[in-house]
């Protein structure tokens, strides 16, 4: 099976800009090619990993990966799926969330001599090694007035606003000059990229279609209508776009929320035991889809999956839940958090690998020891929570808002039927 064919195969393909050339350079070449990143938060998420996933896909079938960094489009905000302008970040925190990005990146890509892809395990014999590259590098030289005499003339306005990340905004909240840029921007990425490191691909989420296939189309006006014009026949030199489904539930849903907020790849903003429990946890229809799109397991064993009971569902959950904990923290957290589930659920109620937050009170009240663990997002939840029976302390059941729990050493919280917490003291 070629990649492309694997790619069908998984159902990953959302669209593509000329899918039979794309399918035989693929085919017949070792193709460089990109994703972009814009370095917004501290960590990436779910949406970030499948991107990931899928250039490790490609770096295995001899393909050499690209991850730009935004360290110029970050300080704008691609307005794609926001309803609001986001907030402006200084240069310290871009430069400190690519330096986040980068090690998350390596656990999961190969890069030459990154200590990260060096302790997951992920060999380098015979493969490209991804490259990290900054738009802040091309664009802190650029001079506004003559990007848009070059850039800008070849971009509609009213082209523009038929793209549904700028239309949307446009007829809801409005939509800033600044983020209008946006498109030009990462169109020129391309550009820049085509021609300083011969990028012919750049991939992305299929929320970013728009905006990748400007790129592809300023590269032919500006690069290949050149090359036809000088050699009377078309351009042999071409780029290509293609983007890749969304990560959403069966019933179309976006994928990727938890309790607690967004499923991020960094431990210290998504424990490893809650990740692990996310993927546990997803619906019996998901669990197919999850396997062909994030995991490493070869097509035709997921095919082959005969989920016909219950039993036979968790089992898979399981599995499913440690390739995922395995590709992003590796597998010795992936062990651990296995076994942690193993020992809550099956009935020991308590393990060191469990969840545990550090409480400085001798004595708490109950709403606020469920906000401060992370079980509830406020005073409000916890109480609806308490109230309504869903909330055990050491197997025991607490209904009265008021409590005051005494921690002497350590308590095991339960929330629901799957949310496990240990409150411990400090010291």
């Amino acid at each position: 099976m070629t990649l492309f064919q694997e790619l069908k195969a998984r159902g990953l393909i959302a669209q593509v800009s000329r899918p039979e050339e794309l399918e035989e350079l693929l085919n017949t070449e070792s193709v460089s090619f990109y994703t972009g990143f814009d370095a917004t938060a501290d960590s990436l998420h779910i949406g970030g990993l499948l991107q990931l996933i899928t250039m490790r896909r490609f770096q295995l079938a001899g393909h050499k990966p690209y991850a730009l960094l935004g360290t110029a489009t970050s300080l704008i905000g691609d307005p794609t799926g926001k309803t609001e302008l986001r907030k402006m970040l200084s240069h310290e925190t871009i430069a400190h969330n690519c330096e986040r990005f980068a090690q998350q990146m390596g656990r999961i890509l190969y890069f030459d001599g990154n200590a990260n892809s060096a302790a997951a395990g992920i060999a380098g014999d015979n493969l490209p090694s991804a490259e990290f590259v900054r738009n802040g590098d091309w664009f802190a030289d650029i001079k506004y007035l003559e990007f848009l005499g070059a850039i800008g003339r070849h971009f509609s306005v009213n082209k523009m606003l038929t793209a549904e990340c700028f239309r949307s905004r446009y007829e809801g909240k409005g939509l800033s000059f600044l983020e209008f840029n946006y498109m030009l921007l990462q169109s020129y990425d391309f550009l820049h990229l085509f021609r300083t490191k011969n990028i012919k691909l750049q991939m992305g989420g299929d929320d970013q279609w728009s905006n990748i296939l400007a790129g592809a189309d300023l590269i032919r006006r500006m690069d290949g209508e050149k090359a036809e014009a000088a050699s009377g026949t078309e351009a042999a030199s071409k780029a290509y776009a293609l983007t890749f489904r969304l990560i959403t539930t069966s019933d179309g849903m976006k994928m990727g929320k938890t309790e607690k907020g967004a499923l991020w790849l960094a431990a210290d903003r998504c424990p490893v035991y809650d990740f692990y429990q996310y993927f546990r946890n997803v619906g019996d229809a998901d669990v197919i889809n999850l396997f062909k799109w994030l995991t490493f397991v070869p097509v035709e064993e997921i095919e082959a999956m005969n989920l016909d009971s219950g039993a036979k569902f968790n089992e898979a959950k399981a599995r499913l839940a440690f390739e995922m904990t395995k590709i992003v923290h590796g597998e010795e957290e992936a062990e651990k958090a296995h076994s942690a589930a193993k020992n809550i659920f099956g009935g020991g109620g308590e393990s060191a690998d469990m969840p545990t937050t550090i409480i400085e009170e001798s004595e708490i009240n109950i709403l606020d020891l469920l906000v401060k663990t992370g079980l509830c997002s406020s005073r409000r939840d916890a109480r609806t929570n308490v109230e309504q029976g869903g909330v055990s302390l050491d197997g025991e059941k607490v209904t009265d808002v008021n409590a005051v729990i005494e921690i002497k050493e350590h308590v095991i919280i339960k929330k629901g039927k799957k949310n496990f917490h240990k409150a411990a003291r400090n010291g």
